[in-house]
């Protein structure tokens, strides 16, 4: 027991082990996420309805979205930003690892008479003979991406989009960074159920990675059949960390927000915003 208990509480290095899609494929975890996404009070899997709402106005007019403009949102979840953009005429296709969640986008867009060409895929994987005039990665995605995998997603954003195309996405801060705390807590049925619809024992650490600026939150469910780790990690970032990112994928204009609904940039805001321009 002792060495199980050393195992649960140990801390892994940065990056080191990646479940990220126990999140989206399980069939009872995600349909908690997409519970999570539907949820309008909660800033949680998706941002609350008044945000999101004003969040979708701005980037329709800010980028001029129309029937001559083609875009891709990563991580599109069950379509609150893709059947907006569709809504406003243009041509859109969403990128998303969870079928729960496309399924209801489906469901959605089939209810309004919308095309949107949904995915059911790893966005890391992800290719097309597309290009994009507008690529968008909402609710700090990116932050949950090794700096490997950051390198392959934005430079695969940079071969999808057409010469003047943009990216937006949004992250978290060094300000968001300094307000983490490690801790430890066990439960049983951690978090009222989410992990699982039978009886466990769940084990949340915390870590806090001071020198890399990451955050994760390591998960230990321990079932009758079995026990599941689930790694939540999460990259903080200096917005001019991130520019130098994107400038060596390829781009070089590069514009900072407070948040996807073009709020001006403030430091010390917990999130910001990035329009990247090939």
């Amino acid at each position: 027991m002792f060495k199980v208990l050393e195992e649960i509480h140990s801390r892994p290095l940065p990056f080191e082990i990646c479940s990220a899609s126990d999140l989206w494929t399980d069939d009872h975890i995600s349909k908690q996420m997409l519970s999570f996404h539907l949820n309008p009070d909660i800033d949680s899997a998706s941002r609350n309805a008044d945000f999101i709402a004003k969040s979708q106005a701005w980037i329709i007019n800010n980028f001029e979205l129309s029937t001559s403009k083609i875009v891709a949102d990563f991580g599109c979840g069950p379509g609150l930003y893709t059947t907006a953009f569709a809504k406003a005429g243009a041509a859109v296709t969403g990128i998303d690892f969870s079928s729960n969640s496309l399924s209801y986008a489906k469901k959605i867009a089939k209810s309004v008479n919308l095309s949107i060409d949904y995915i059911n895929q790893d966005y890391l994987k992800y290719s097309s003979q597309k290009n994009f005039d507008l690529i968008t990665m909402i609710m700090c995605d990116i932050c949950a991406l090794s700096p490997d995998q950051r390198k392959t997603m934005l430079n695969k954003f940079y071969s999808l989009l057409v010469p003047g195309g943009q990216v937006l996405l949004d992250a978290f801060s060094l300000s968001a960074f300094e307000n983490l705390s490690e801790r430890s807590v066990y439960e049983v049925n951690l978090m009222n159920g989410f992990w699982s619809a039978d009886k466990y024992h769940g084990f949340l650490n915390s870590f806090k990675y001071e020198q890399e600026k990451v955050g994760l939150d390591k998960y230990t469910i321990v079932e009758s059949m079995g026990t599941k780790e689930v790694y939540n990690w999460l990259q903080y970032f200096d917005p001019a960390e991130l520019i130098r990112e994107f400038n060596e994928a390829g781009f070089h204009t590069i514009e900072l927000l407070s948040d996807v609904a073009g709020t001006l940039y403030q430091t010390g805001s917990n999130e910001f915003a990035v329009i990247a321009t090939k």
